[in-house]
């Protein structure tokens, strides 16, 4: 079966790709064997080197990197542009870091010398989803190859132009050949993929399905893997919160990526003395969302990834409503081409509904009112997700409770949640397990070698 590019704006065919054969996968994890024996021995400043070239090329094509990001998933092209860049600045924050990082960290023992040495695993397979079709391929392609890891990418089957894109990067930087590769694979060929021997670990970043999937066969094989998965996160604002801030904060993080983010706010707890004048504001904010041509400027939200994400959001939408919730704004699937869904916002959606506990992909709010702080925080952590959550007070006993008693793993205050380079960033529950960025997401993929010297 073909794997399809298709713009989502249009419903167009861009380019067609015929999957990789067995044999063919076969040679691309010998050639990463291969690769992988003479990477890890290639000077820590080479590869700094080659980062460097790497995230030069990336800014200085940003805009035609962003038109394929755009063409085949559907984000507005000035995010694009801005996850070209980013994933840039996630190159320079690794070739400028790993130094550190890397350094064998020295113990104190009865031994003449006692160390930890930090080794990299081998061939690493990364299973990445489209919603950020280059950043979350380069963080993880940035620390891997600074620590002399290599890697395999299994890009989702809907941005195959973008998973070739991010090879010729790679390739054109210097770094060695072999040393990264996609795989134009579909993903029931991931389990055999996993199952070789020279694989060494896998990440994933995807629904919750594949997460249980390839940790099932991971822990099967003794291998380390990653897990970053869906999330549900909360947006609290309480009485003291800056409420002009906090609103337009909470619309920009509910339609972040067209409301395809993990980490995008979902669901909205605003304290009851608040709660009228939130609401009203918030909703006239996502009913001035504009909606359409994301090669335009001037777009806020464009098409959903594929047609099929829109249907799920549409059934969603209408359980909801079924169940008793109310639409405040929105509610449907666009008129015309291409996948679009209308900014929407439910309020009184039943804790019985089954759309309480799912995820919602797209511009699609839930909004619920809360009597205090203790209400807030039985809601915000009544959820098998624990992502991230984004915390609106000024009182600071406030603060310290949510960021003690929230189950996820982030708490951002009077700020919206984001990824960092230089934060951890990762979940609990079934948002997964392990960590990307950072220091902690570069250890992820290396052996802590203990070292002791008699």
């Amino acid at each position: 079966m073909a794997i399809e590019s298709i713009n989502p704006a249009n419903g167009k065919l861009l380019r067609c790709f015929e999957p990789l054969t067995g044999e063919a996968i076969r040679e691309k994890i010998a050639l990463a064997a291969e690769a992988f024996r003479d990477y890890q021995a290639v000077p820590l400043e080479h590869r700094a080197l080659c980062m460097r070239k790497l995230a030069a090329i990336l800014e200085e094509e940003s805009e035609e990197l962003a038109t394929v990001i755009t063409e085949e998933m559907g984000k507005p092209l000035r995010t694009a542009r801005q996850e070209v860049l980013k994933c840039a600045t996630g190159c320079r924050y690794y070739l400028e870091n790993a130094a550190r990082i890397l350094t064998p960290e020295s113990i104190s023992t009865e031994a003449s010398e006692s160390y930890v040495r930090w080794d990299p695993l081998g061939i690493v397979l990364a299973v990445m989803p489209w919603n950020f079709p280059f950043w979350q391929v380069f963080r993880f392609i940035a620390p891997a190859l600074m620590a002399g890891n290599v890697g395999l990418l299994k890009h989702a089957s809907n941005v195959p132009q973008c998973a070739i894109a991010i090879e010729s990067l790679v390739r054109r930087a210097g770094f060695l050949r072999g040393t990264f590769q996609s795989l134009l694979i579909e993903s029931r060929h991931v389990e055999s993929v996993l199952g070789d021997e020279r694989i060494a670990a896998v990440t994933l970043t995807g629904s919750e399905p594949a997460g249980r999937a390839v940790a099932a066969q991971a822990g099967w094989l003794i291998k380390k893997s990653v897990l970053e998965l869906g999330g549900s996160d909360p947006f609290i604002v309480m009485p003291s919160a800056d409420l002009d801030a906090a609103v337009e904060v909470a619309v920009r993080a509910r339609c972040v990526n067209n409301g395809q983010s993990c980490i995008a706010a979902k669901r909205f707890l605003v304290a009851d003395e608040i709660y009228d004048e939130f609401e009203s504001r918030f909703v006239a904010g996502m009913e001035a969302m504009r909606v359409g041509d994301p090669m335009k400027d001037t777009t806020d939200i464009g098409p959903l990834a594929t047609a099929a994400i829109v249907e799920e959001l549409a059934a969603q939408v209408q359980a909801a409503v079924q169940a008793g919730a109310r639409v405040l704004t929105g509610g449907s699937r666009m008129v015309g081409e291409g996948n679009y869904f209308e900014p929407t916002v439910l309020a009184g959606v039943p804790r019985s509904c089954a759309v309480y506990r799912e995820e919602l992909f797209g511009p699609v709010a839930m909004i619920f009112r809360v009597a205090d702080l203790d209400e807030a925080i039985t809601l915000a952590n009544d959820t098998s997700f624990g992502l991230g959550a984004s915390v609106w007070t000024r009182n600071a006993a406030e603060q310290q409770r949510l960021v003690t008693e929230l189950q996820s793993g982030a708490v951002f205050v009077n700020a919206m949640v984001a990824s960092d380079p230089r934060l951890p960033f990762g979940g609990i529950k079934h948002s997964g397990y392990g960590r990307e960025l950072s220091a902690a997401g570069m250890r992820e993929f290396l052996n802590a070698k203990t070292v002791l010297v008699s």
